[in-house]
């Protein structure tokens, strides 16, 4: 026999009605279907398997029927005849928005006789279609379980609160711009999900900590969360003079040990209110000094320089420029042109560029710092997670010195867009390098605030130099070494030049060979 079961509304019945087809006999039936098993009030579940389990029934049927298999209107040639027929005739799986459900049967159909005192005998049509009804039955539980699973959402917004909601948008931050979208190897929809069902965000602090756990698992020290306080410090430059120099360890500050301190924390307390007070414990080489500082606010010109004049012959007499630039702040470009026109009003014949120690800044300043030097090519690559995002470069019309011998010093503390300005000189072969590896930052970061006022600086993109060399952990290398002796003031510079006799020596003409 073939069922088919088609279910349609009604206006006049809260239970479905069904079409039931049988090539013998059509007909129509509404029912209420009964499920077994219990239905779950509208919850989140996450993506499991989940079983329907339906318990089938037994259908009994009595009836009276001549020995023709006809019905009789009288018991006496007739034997009573019991059939049970166990009615699990469905094994369906289907799946679900939510989950897998299935129901399943095992048995067959059975009959079974009674006493023969009796004298019944079942018509199987009638038996087909009792069948048929307690079938449809079990595809309508089916149905109902499906809707029911289909109303469970894998996003239970509704239920999120407001912490959620601030781990979510630093998810989505991080999603949509970190420049690695493998996330470290690991599913980061996954942690996602993982993250909210199992991390405790019931206050903002607890928030906090779940998403630093979750930064962390990114394994990059330049992506970073910011608390308010901090992510408020990076928008004001303060700063303290006291003669402390390039390469100096702070190894306390108000009196708390820096050891395990990061770069944003010892930010946040080294700043502070104009005229205050601030307390620091500073390493220089080997000697160990305590310095009582009062907070200022100033504007830095990051640029020294001075002339060399180098004695010899005629041939190798050499006027040399020599700046040092300390960091890319607003000043920069401007503060290193106004140095080149200075050094050449006193006809100097080449320049020294030292970037030691220079820990980089703002990223258009060294841009615009390469252009001063170069009269044509690449300057840098932007990459991200798709390859080239963007080319910087310079057609020479900033250019101001692209034409005199120039040497650029480097070393472990050249970085970020001081090693972008070292490898566009190297790569165009404008520059001899000298020193040592630099620090290799070659990623770029960008801070985007959060709606409660925190904020996370997100590693989106990174460097490569002219020649597509990727600098990140690798660093600009040098052409030639320092000695180990070589000065990082401007005086020592001169004299490491000018006394052959020195142990910091340098021919001033292989300072410029290529």
């Amino acid at each position: 026999m073939e069922v088919l079961a088609v279910a349609s509304s009604s206006a006049t019945s809260t239970y479905p009605r069904f079409n039931l087809y049988n090539p013998k006999k059509p007909f129509s039936s509404t029912f209420k279907p009964i499920i077994i098993s219990q239905v779950h009030p509208w919850k989140y579940f996450p993506g499991r398997n989940v079983e329907a389990r339906l318990l089938c029934r037994i259908l009994y049927k009595r009836s009276i029927l001549d020995e023709s298999g006809r019905c009789s209107s009288s018991d006496a040639h007739s034997k009573p005849e019991f059939w049970f027929r166990t009615l699990c005739g469905l094994n369906k799986s289907f799946p679900s928005q939510s989950g897998f459900f299935a129901l399943r049967h095992g048995h067959p159909l059975r009959s079974w006789k009674t006493s023969s005192h009796q004298k019944v005998e079942s018509r199987p049509q009638k038996i087909r279609q009792h069948i048929s009804v307690v079938f449809v039955r079990l595809v309508v539980a089916m149905l109902l379980v499906t809707s029911a699973s289909v109303a469970l959402s894998s996003t239970p917004s509704w239920a999120l609160s407001e912490e959620n909601l601030l781990f979510l948008e630093a998810w989505r931050t991080i999603d949509r711009a970190y420049i690695d979208k493998t996330f470290n190897g690991q599913s980061w929809f996954r942690y996602r999900e993982d993250a909210l069902r199992n991390e405790p965000m019931n206050n903002r602090e607890e928030t906090y900590t779940a998403i630093r756990k979750m930064l962390a698992t990114l394994n990059d020290p330049f992506t970073r969360f910011l608390e308010p306080e901090k992510f408020k410090s990076l928008r004001a430059v303060w700063n303290s003079r006291a003669g402390i120099s390039s390469g100096d360890i702070i190894l306390e500050i108000d009196n708390t040990s820096t050891e395990s301190m990061g770069i944003y924390d010892a930010a946040e307390r080294l700043q502070g209110p104009e005229g205050s007070a601030v307390e620091l414990t500073i390493q220089t080489g080997p000697e160990i000094k305590h310095l009582a500082l009062t907070r200022a606010k100033v504007s830095l010109n990051p640029v020294k320089s001075r002339l060399c004049e180098i004695p010899g012959s005629e041939k190798n007499y050499l006027r040399i420029g020599y700046i040092k630039l300390a960091s890319f702040n607003q000043n920069a470009s401007t503060a290193v042109k106004e140095a080149i026109d200075t050094l050449r009003s006193n006809s100097v014949n080449a320049f020294v560029l030292d970037l030691r120690d220079n820990s980089g800044g703002l990223f258009p300043e060294g841009i615009e710092t390469a252009k001063i030097w170069l009269d044509k090519g690449v300057i840098v690559y932007i990459c991200d997670s798709r390859g080239v995002r963007d080319i910087y470069d310079t057609d020479g019309s900033s250019a101001v010195a692209p034409s005199e011998p120039l040497a650029v010093l480097v070393n472990k503390g050249t970085a970020s867009a001081s090693e972008i300005l070292a490898g566009a000189l190297k790569d165009n072969k404008r520059a001899v390098l000298f020193g040592e590896p630099t620090y290799g930052k070659g990623k770029i970061q960008s801070v985007f605030q959060l709606s409660d006022g925190s904020g996370l600086a997100v590693t989106v993109a990174r460097y490569e130099t002219p020649a597509h060399n990727d600098i990140d952990k690798v660093g600009v290398i040098p052409d030639h070494p320092l000695p180990n002796s070589f000065p990082k003031d401007d005086d020592g510079f001169c004299g490491c030049l000018q006394d052959s006799a020195s142990a910091c020596y340098i021919n001033n003409v292989k300072l410029f060979s290529k």
